[in-house]
């Protein structure tokens, strides 16, 4: 274990780690869950689209309807697992995944560096006024940063 006394952390403690080993295991639901393509299934309500999506099974259902009957069981159900996949993929596309934006910009690391400041003074010289201005500061800078995520 050891401290780091530069660290900010914007609390008046002082950092401290601490190496740990740990196994993790990852189960197996997870793990597949990554690797899962998301379809847009809200289109589905729309009456064009489910009809659309209607007409694509069916009419790769009936092409594999010729296949022989000898296949192997796995081969059969890659295919019919293909078929489902390809043709949700053409009529209801892929789910697209929320964009988060940016928050964070120069203005905020300027407010970073005025509380580091504040901070470092009050190291320093742990008087109870650098204190107060210490606090003040990051009162500030923690509204203004809690302003700043709620308006994007």
């Amino acid at each position: 274990m050891r401290n780091f006394r530069g660290a900010d952390c914007d609390t008046d403690h002082y950092l401290v780690i601490a190496e740990v080993r740990e196994r993790l295991a990852m189960g197996k639901p997870a793990a597949q869950r990554f690797d899962r393509q998301g379809f847009n299934l809200r289109s589905l309500n729309e009456p064009d689209c489910r009809e659309q999506y209607q007409i694509e099974i069916t009419n790769r259902f009936a092409a594999l309807e010729n296949l022989n009957d000898d296949e192997d069981v796995n081969r059969t159900w890659e295919n019919i697992k293909d078929n489902i996949q390809t043709s949700a993929e053409e009529s209801l596309g892929l789910h697209e995944l929320k964009q988060n934006k940016s928050w964070f910009d120069e203005k905020c690391l300027g407010f970073l560096d005025q509380r580091k400041r504040a901070k470092m003074q009050w190291i320093q010289d742990p008087s109870q006024s650098n204190a107060d201005i210490l606090n003040n500061v990051r009162r500030e800078v923690s509204r203004y940063f809690r302003k700043k995520r709620r308006h994007i």
